[in-house]
């Protein structure tokens, strides 16, 4: 048979009409990489400012009032709470509440007027190198600047000679900014979304264009049955899953695990059933398996891009952070990072587990709502 232009033709036009007739194929065809240019474009920003900051008082006096009043003015720093208990400023940097516990020590203004030079700590949540990088910079630059209007009279001299106190930094929880701290515990919420989302994506539409849909609602087994039934082997596959990604972590990657392995996998469990549940109420709302297969790239990158995987969550505008708070992910990151890394218990991965619990049932829910009992 001889090659012909006519054919091609005519087929090209028999492709084009049938993407006319599937207008959610080609809406998402067009419409969702437009939706994930502005929103990631606008969402990401490598230089976060405005990051939470917890100020231990030591000393009231009007120089330490002028040293925050320069943290503030930075841009990079957002004074949410000052204490003068530090052991209450370190729980809320264990819990991730704030990046920074900035501690002005006692008898701070005396040192200064002495001019002994006394020092001003910083400490920081390294769990993330990247979102405290600049910030600390700027810290540093604040000892030759903060004072410079208050140093007047006798000590006006001084306002030009060296910073009359001394910056000193701790990286707590990753003191040596080792990247597979970070990386890998973010790892291991993005290959179980990829992989647990695409297992039941494809659930029901595969029952549907593989004609065995009708057997499955011939069974004497209710919606809920049936979604148990679909979702939980995967749960075990997923469980395999994160044990290996953990043990490579640990042996190979030499991430520490210094908190409960127990805490950790019951957080493990509700985010891959949630995972799951999302996947699965995919592929009741999908046609075919490309429209499953769409959704799942849809939901994916939001999951690398606005979870402080990829990039640092608290250099998101505040809308982009709400939508990542939605996110599972965003709270598995948390949890994994603080279990692994800080020790933490229930009570500091409370907030971040009943989201996950509370994102799990609510699409269970839609789930069944969109279950249909009929082939149409």
């Amino acid at each position: 048979m001889s090659f012909s232009v006519r054919r091609i033709l005519a087929l090209v036009i028999k492709e084009i009409h049938q993407l006319r007739r599937d207008p959610p194929t080609l809406g998402m065809i067009l419409g969702i990489p437009l939706v994930q240019l502005f929103v990631f474009a606008a969402a990401i920003n490598m230089n976060p400012k405005n990051l939470p900051t917890a100020i231990v008082i030591g000393d009231p006096g009007p120089f330490a009032r002028s040293v925050v009043a320069a943290l503030e003015n930075s841009s990079y720093f957002r004074v949410v709470t000052e204490t003068e208990d530090p052991s209450r400023a370190r729980r809320l940097l264990q819990e991730s509440r704030v990046t920074f516990v900035v501690e002005i020590p006692v008898n701070f203004t005396r040192d200064i007027v002495r001019g002994t030079n006394p020092s001003l700590l910083i400490e920081a949540d390294a769990t993330d190198p990247a979102a405290a990088a600049n910030a600390l910079s700027a810290f540093n630059g604040l000892a030759g600047t903060a004072l410079r209007d208050d140093l007047v009279g006798p000590m006006a001299a001084r306002a030009q000679g060296p910073a009359p106190f001394t910056t000193v930094q701790h990286l707590l929880y990753n003191p040596e900014s080792i990247t597979q701290y970070n990386i890998v515990p973010g790892l291991l919420g993005v290959i179980l979304t990829m992989t647990m989302v695409l297992m039941t994506c494809l659930a029901l539409t595969r029952e549907r264009e593989r004609g065995t849909y009708e057997n499955l609602l011939a069974m004497p087994a209710t919606p809920l049955e049936i979604m148990i039934g679909k979702i939980s082997p995967n749960v075990l596959i997923g469980a395999v899953q994160s044990s290996a990604i953990l043990v490579a972590a640990h042996w190979y990657f030499r991430v520490p695990i210094i908190g409960s392995v127990g805490l950790l996998s019951l957080a493990l469990v509700i985010f891959i059933t949630a995972n799951l549940a999302v996947g699965y109420t995919f592929s009741t709302i999908a046609q075919n398996q490309l429209q499953a297969m769409q959704m799942t790239t849809f939901f994916l990158l939001p999951n690398i891009l606005l979870t402080g995987f990829a990039f640092p969550f608290l250099g998101m505008p505040g809308w982009a952070q709400a939508i990542g708070n939605v996110l599972p992910a965003t709270h598995l990151l948390r949890i994994v990072r603080g279990v692994m890394l800080k020790a933490n218990g229930l009570q500091e991965i409370w907030p971040d587990l009943w989201p996950l619990a509370l994102f799990n049932l609510t699409v269970g829910v839609i789930a069944l709502l969109r279950f249909r009992r009929t082939l149409d």
